[in-house]
């Protein structure tokens, strides 16, 4: 196990009703920006949960985050937090409703800077306070200090990281009514988020790989019972909590990490505009099947405890397990193939060369190259 400091400052106030905490948790001299995506939280009742507990506070509000947010609209909303002199930030939707809001906490720490510049910097050491009332579990951004933010005129799509959230409240039933496509993305975030801290190489630590390969059965598990009846009090909070867990940097400590699904699916999303979710249930196949020699012990691994592969050789497992990956994805409702998309070897070329022209060398053995992200994406044809 390699060295490694864990810390995550963030409260997390989950259950039933909690959103009337924001009258406790922001202290009222707080000048607040509250953030939303396009309205959903109007249709499902978390609107007028925030604005009964902001009642004694000052706040303004500020729409139209989009998903996969774009950094022409966080100027915007940079520009009203800094004509109002807001001090704190509430995100109120999904993961990138947050992300988008992490970049606005950290611009308006920093007047001096361009948000787009703080997102090629990669960190900001400042942000002014800000917090989530999360409504589609996927990103688990609303326990880790990561984002992931576009800029719409250049094609681009980058991860950037700040301050964590002071706090965040999850409450299951607002997952209720959420489209079913958004649950099945949400879970093939949540499932490859883990993978890419998991699926390395065997033998780093007992305690990461059963912590990920529990929260891996537990959506394998729930998968099928939230298509059955989303509004299972006591299923959607496993998915709710998995999502969290997914990303909170609990099964990452002293393991090495991937990450070159997610950098290859952002790709996918910023040239054309694929569901970030989607876009991972499409190429993570496609990662297995490329770099099946470099993962083999873990594969092995992975298709023995998750998915129960104990008979034939070893390359005949990887392949089952290969297999049920991507079954797993079907079973959502996903496409596992570009072709399913309409995304053709034009595009594989250009991210290729996107990664080559940038130097791009990732996954935990910094060998993928914009040439093996080629391979990964024509085994995903």
């Amino acid at each position: 196990m390699n060295n490694f400091v864990f810390q995550n400052p963030t409260k997390l106030v989950f259950g039933k009703g909690e959103i009337a905490q924001l009258a406790t948790l922001i202290p009222e001299e707080k000048k607040i920006l509250v953030t939303f995506g396009g309205g959903s939280v109007k249709r499902n009742g978390v609107y007028d949960q925030v604005v009964q507990a902001l009642k004694n506070h000052k706040f303004i509000e500020f729409w139209g985050i989009e998903p996969n947010p774009e950094v022409e609209t966080i100027r915007k909303a940079v520009a009203l937090g800094t004509e109002h002199q807001v001090d704190f930030v509430l995100a109120v939707g999904g993961g990138s409703v947050l992300d988008g809001s992490k970049l606005i906490a950290s611009a308006l720490a920093n007047p001096d800077k361009d948000p787009w510049s703080i997102v090629l910097g990669r960190y900001s050491e400042t942000a002014i306070p800000y917090a989530s009332v999360m409504t589609l579990p996927a990103t688990g951004s609303e326990m880790n200090a990561g984002a992931v933010i576009s800029r719409r005129e250049t094609k681009e799509k980058y991860a950037f990281y700040t301050n964590y959230p002071i706090f965040s409240i999850l409450d299951p039933e607002v997952t209720f009514s959420l489209p079913a496509f958004q649950v099945a993305c949400g879970i093939a975030d949540i499932f490859v988020h883990i993978t890419e801290q998991y699926m390395t190489a065997p033998g780093q630590s007992r305690p990461m790989d059963r912590w990920a390969e529990g929260l891996l059965l537990t959506l394998l598990e729930i998968a099928p019972k939230i298509k059955e009846n989303q509004n299972d009090y006591d299923v959607m909070a496993d998915y709710m909590l998995t999502a969290t867990l997914g990303l909170n940097g609990m099964i990452s400590m002293g393991v090495s990490q991937d990450w070159c699904t997610h950098m290859i699916g952002h790709e996918l999303t910023a040239l054309h505009g694929v569901t970030h979710g989607a876009s991972l249930a499409i190429v993570y196949p496609g990662t297995l099947r490329t770099l099946k020699e470099q993962k083999k012990g873990k594969i092995l691994q992975y298709g023995e405890r998750v998915f129960g592969i104990t008979s034939g050789s070893e390359d005949e497992r990887i392949e089952a397990a290969i297999a049920k990956t991507e079954e797993f994805f079907r079973s959502l409702g996903l496409a596992t193939r570009l072709s399913e998309v309409n995304i053709g070897d034009e595009t594989i070329n250009l991210i290729a060369e996107r990664f080559n022209t940038a130097g791009l060398a990732i996954g935990e053995q910094l060998n993928v190259t914009g040439d093996v992200a080629k391979q990964i994406l024509l085994n995903c044809k």
